[in-house]
Formats: structure tokens, sequence, C-alpha cells
């Protein structure tokens, strides 16, 4: 007879499965564990309440702040979401203009959207964002000199933050692990914390894209506060605490 698994260990591989995938769906879950959906909905749902997922009709995705997953993986999590605040901060945007963004899966997704902009020079610490870009014929695309992070592509170290210092943005786009409830802009690496205060340094308007998921996590190393922001763009799934923090600190709230 098989060995009855507990819910602790069930939900600890459920965990492991979203980790290495980003979402997961009630029915591909149930038929790998061996159980029923209405069981994985309950396991789901005691997740979600712990903060270490997030729920969505038929699934769920990680959290944003739980671990640091992986660049695809990382992708997966809040993808309609990021696609709408990209969106939405490609609009904020003007032609002609000086851009930074730094890299990571939701600046990624605003650099899909600047596909009809003319006339812009953006510099990327990403050779993802690069490659992202490199088709637009509106946009010169300019990447510093630093080494590449097998993990992700991101572009670390002293030379890529001196030339990103040296650049004046009109508009500065960042991302991040995660937002402090305290405000803090938050990562988990100390050389990419680097580089995105720099970017942050450079922009005379400065917009955080960051996905409601993220709101209330931390992460070990700060290289921000909202207070330095201008405007944050998030999704409708948004706690009302996350509005009231950029209202606290005169930043512009828009809801993609």
């Amino acid at each position: 007879m098989k060995a009855r698994v507990t819910t602790k260990a069930r939900q600890a591989e459920i965990l492991k499965l979203l980790k290495r995938d980003g979402r997961a769906i009630v029915d591909d879950l149930a038929e790998r564990l061996e159980t029923t959906p209405q069981t994985i909905r309950k396991d789901l749902n005691a997740l979600a309440k712990d903060n270490q997922i997030i729920r969505f009709h038929g699934g769920a995705t990680l959290a944003a702040g739980t671990e640091y997953a992986g660049f695809d993986v990382r992708n997966e999590i809040m993808r309609d979401e990021k696609d709408l605040i990209g969106a939405a901060v490609a609009e904020e945007i003007p032609n002609h203009s000086n851009v930074i963004l730094n890299g990571g899966t939701t600046t990624l997704a605003v650099a899909r959207h600047l596909v009809h902009h003319i006339g812009l020079n953006v510099v990327v610490d990403s050779v993802n964002l690069a490659n992202e870009l490199r088709n637009c014929i509106g946009v010169q695309v300019i990447v510093p000199s630093g080494a590449v992070r097998q993990a992700d592509g991101a572009i670390l170290g002293v030379s890529a933050v001196d030339f990103i210092r040296k650049f004046r943005a009109d508009v500065a786009v960042v991302g991040a692990a995660a937002l402090g409830a305290d405000g803090a802009l938050v990562d988990y690496d100390l050389e990419e914390s680097a580089v995105s205060e720099a970017i942050i340094s450079s922009g005379r308007n400065v917009v955080l894209a960051a996905d409601s998921s993220k709101f209330g996590k931390m992460a070990p190393v700060s290289f921000g506060s909202i207070s330095q922001v201008d405007t944050l763009v998030t999704d409708g799934g948004f706690d009302a605490e996350m509005k009231a923090l950029a209202d606290r600190n005169d930043v512009r709230f828009v809801v993609a």
C-alpha cells in the first residue's frame, strides 16, 4: 500500500514546482501529486494565506520575494500583469528621449512595448533587454561594459556602474525584487543593486515598475527608497497600503 503523503510534504512539493516553473495549474498538480483537485485547492489557499504564492483562477504563481528564482521562472510570475505594466510604462516615455532600463522581467515587458517609439537612446544593463530592443527601428540601444551574469544576462560590475552614472536620462525605469512596506526598494544581489542605485541617481524622472505581488515583501539588499521615485506603475491587484505609501511620499500612482 502506498504511503500517505502529509499535507506539509505535499505543499513543499508544490512550492518546489512553482519555484522551478513559475506557475502551475490545479489539475496538473493533482495529476502529478496523485491527489484530488479539491485537495490541491486547499493546499494553494493555505500557501496563499502564508503569502508564499498568489492564486489565480485555476492555479497559482510563486509570490515575489519568496525566493529569488531563475529569470525564466520569474518571467512567468504575474506574466499578464507585467505585460500591462510594460504597456503603461511605455506610455510614460516620450519619443526623442534618453532612457535607462534596469535588467528584470518587468522592465523586459517595458522594452517589448517600445517598438513604436522613435528617437530613443536606451541604456540597458541586460543582454536580454538589449536583444529585445535591437530590432526596434526607432531605438538606439546602449550597453555598458561589465561582466555578463550567466543566469539572467545582467551586466554587472564597477565599469557598468561608472558608465551609468555618467549618463543623464530623461526617464529611468527600475524594477525591484520587492517593495517593502517601509518604502525600501530591495533586491537579492549586491552588484545588481549597485547598478540600480546608479540608474536612479541618473534619472530626472524615475519610474518604478512593480507588480502588486511585490509589495510588503523583503530582500536583503536595499538600493533605494520610494521617496526617490516620481511614478509607481502597478497592476489592479494592489493593496490599499501600497497606494497609501505612494501618496505619503508624493509619488504618482498609475494602475495599468
